[in-house]
């Protein structure tokens, strides 16, 4: 089901068919993410023998490499060539319309490429030992994407969570921050790398 422009999700193509495809419902990312995680851990399970604590700091592994994965991504790649048809894509028209429901989480035929290439790149590092590391990584990217949309239309109380939304949300609206908090899941690569 092809999602249709609206005021609040204005059109980003003129192609009814590729713009439906530009909007995501938030829930997509757990239904299509979670199931492959598990996927990934089953594999591991049968095609390594590490043991339980291995796996454990195999996955715990995968999911640290995510949050350092959304900090660079954000940074570089999101950030890069302003102005352009491809940041206006990638990531502008977030900025511009930060308020769009349907586009705070990454499409699942952009997420599937990217996780295809994240695959073949820890599969060269690790080997047989990427599944279990992927697993980790991949839950890492859900738990950015659910935080990502929280921070921006939830209003929960709790005080990690408001500390998480204010250190987003200074991103997309304080200039000062613009090039800044690029962490949207964890402030801990910005706090690295000098960039809080």
């Amino acid at each position: 089901m092809l999602m249709k422009a609206t005021p609040e999700s204005p059109r980003m193509f003129e192609s009814d068919f590729v713009d439906g495809f530009s909007r995501t419902p938030w829930w997509s990312v757990p239904l299509v993410w979670v199931p492959a995680s598990l996927a990934y851990i089953v594999a591991g399970a049968a095609w390594t023998d590490v043991g339980l604590l291995g796996s454990v700091g195999l996955w715990v592994a995968g999911f640290i490499t995510w949050t350092f994965a959304e900090y660079w991504l954000h940074r570089t790649i999101f950030h890069w060539w302003k102005g352009s048809r491809f940041h206006y894509i990638a990531h502008g028209v977030h900025h511009e319309h930060h308020q769009d429901r349907l586009r705070l989480v990454m499409p699942p035929a952009v997420a599937i490429f990217l996780c295809v290439g994240f695959t073949g790149l820890f599969w060269a590092a690790l080997g047989s030992l990427s599944w279990t590391f992927m697993s980790g990584f991949i839950l890492g990217y859900v738990s950015y994407d659910m935080i990502h949309y929280a921070t921006h239309h939830l209003k929960w109380k709790n005080k990690t969570f408001q500390a998480l939304k204010k250190h987003h949300l200074l991103h997309h609206h304080s200039p000062k921050y613009a090039e800044r908090k690029y962490g949207v899941s964890s402030p801990f690569w910005d706090i690295v790398f000098r960039t809080n």
